[in-house]
């Protein structure tokens, strides 16, 4: 899957994109119609402990899907993320066989 990381008033990490993308390709290997995705990274210093933001949109057909998750860390952040992608996707995916 083509995906897109951008972050947002920090500094590029190269092991959140790997584990980013790690979750992102179990994610195309159960919904094989998920086309591209772009990821953003952002830090909110005034929510502490929570603050550390994940927002990822998925390109598939029909309308783009979109999580986010404000949490402890950048990985429980894309964690929770790809979570709510999985429901939302799962939902898709019924009403595309119902078609």
């Amino acid at each position: 899957m083509d995906a897109r990381f951008q972050y947002v008033k920090i500094e590029k990490s190269e092991n959140l994109e790997a584990f980013t993308q790690k979750k992102l390709d179990k994610l195309e290997s159960k919904y094989d119609f998920i086309v591209s995705a772009e990821v953003h990274f952002k830090r909110h210093e005034v929510e502490d402990p929570t603050g550390y933001i994940c927002n990822i949109n998925l390109s598939i057909p029909g309308p783009q899907i979109f999580a986010e998750a404000n949490k402890e860390s950048y990985e429980a952040a894309v964690a929770q993320s790809i979570k709510e992608l999985d429901r939302q996707l799962e939902k898709r995916k019924a009403k595309m066989k119902t078609f």
